[in-house]
């Protein structure tokens, strides 16, 4: 099937948040955490690229977060595409989606790898479960911080969820945490083994954070991943 593009905006640098639509389906079926496959022709290659869903979708329009990847095939293609242009899709598909019962956790990611932890937020069975959720976030700088407002809200409405950003280039002014994720995963954890660790991001910070874990005794079924790459 196809999706076609309803529209887009910058939020960072050279990240963007688009809303697609599937023409003619009533409702598009997801699982907080699962992906779409998108595929097409890129100066005469195929190519096919999974992008995790950047929220629940809504009747049959859903929602992604791209950084542009400048040496990339398919990205740049995406952020020349306009509303209205159409992208050949297959899904939702991916396994990287809340346990249930959801029971307390922490989840780790950078960059674009929060995208599908905002899903995850937005799920009833996540948020209305009554587990304490931490959200710990890595960005390099602060314009980076993907959804800044919405976790920030979330936070403050919230009582058991935490934000937890982290900055390795921090400008002077910034007040929070710096320095990579790792460096905050103690904090995070708050010296618990009982609760379950979601890690997204790319490979070797979801390698390094897994280690970690499993250095502090966590059993491999209670860490759960998604790399980008």
């Amino acid at each position: 099937m196809d999706a076609v593009l309803f529209s887009w905006r910058e939020i960072a640098p050279e990240v963007r948040h688009f809303v697609f639509e599937v023409p003619g389906l009533a409702e598009l079926r997801a699982e907080p955490g699962q992906f779409v496959s998108f595929r097409g022709e890129v100066n005469g290659r195929r190519v096919t690229r999974p992008y995790s869903l950047a929220g629940l979708p809504r009747g049959n329009r859903f929602e992604l977060c791209l950084n542009r990847v400048r040496e990339g095939l398919f990205s740049p293609w995406l952020f020349e595409l306009e509303p209205g242009g159409r992208v050949e899709m297959q899904g939702p598909l991916g396994y990287f989606t809340p346990r249930r019962p959801f029971r307390d956790a922490v989840l780790v990611a950078t960059g674009t790898g929060v995208a599908p932890f905002r899903a995850y937020l937005q799920a009833p069975e996540v948020t209305g479960s009554g587990a304490q959720i931490t959200l710990l976030f890595g960005a390099r700088y602060e314009e980076a911080l993907l959804y800044r407002a919405e976790f920030e809200q979330l936070a403050a409405q919230n009582p058991r969820f935490r934000y937890m950003p982290t900055l390795t280039r921090p400008s002077a002014s910034w007040q929070g945490r710096t320095g990579r994720v790792q460096a905050h995963l103690d904090e995070a954890l708050a010296g618990r083994t009982d609760l379950d660790v979601y890690i997204c991001g790319l490979k070797e910070m979801v390698e390094e954070v897994r280690a970690l874990l499993k250095q502090r005794g966590f059993d491999r079924r209670q860490i759960l991943v998604e790399k980008y790459d």
